[in-house]
């Protein structure tokens, strides 16, 4: 099942220039919001980034940012966490299950 995320990848940002093409981000992110783009790569489906930073983490030359503990990724973690119904609250259904 793909989800798309409430904030769709908002804080998300690739530079360009900067990327060496090492493809650590398409390898770590869980939702496939990469993808290769000649020796570079490229934002290919932002309303699936759930903000969660593992790109970014990984980047060895910096050139991907992202607001990590905010959106969907985070209400649901929080849900979980306190053994709630994972979900932001914003009632358009991006974050839960049903």
């Amino acid at each position: 099942m793909k989800y798309a995320y409430i904030a769709n990848g908002l804080s998300l940002k690739l530079d360009t220039e900067t990327c060496i093409g090492c493809g650590m981000c398409i390898e770590v992110c869980p939702h496939a919001v990469f993808m290769p783009d000649g020796k570079k790569v490229r934002i290919a489906d932002r309303s699936s980034c759930m903000e969660c930073g593992a790109c970014m983490r990984n980047c060895p030359v910096n050139a991907i940012q992202v607001q990590t503990g905010v959106g969907c990724a985070a209400a649901i973690i929080g849900g979980i966490l306190n053994k709630g119904n994972p979900g932001c609250g914003c009632g358009e259904g991006c974050c839960s299950n049903g």
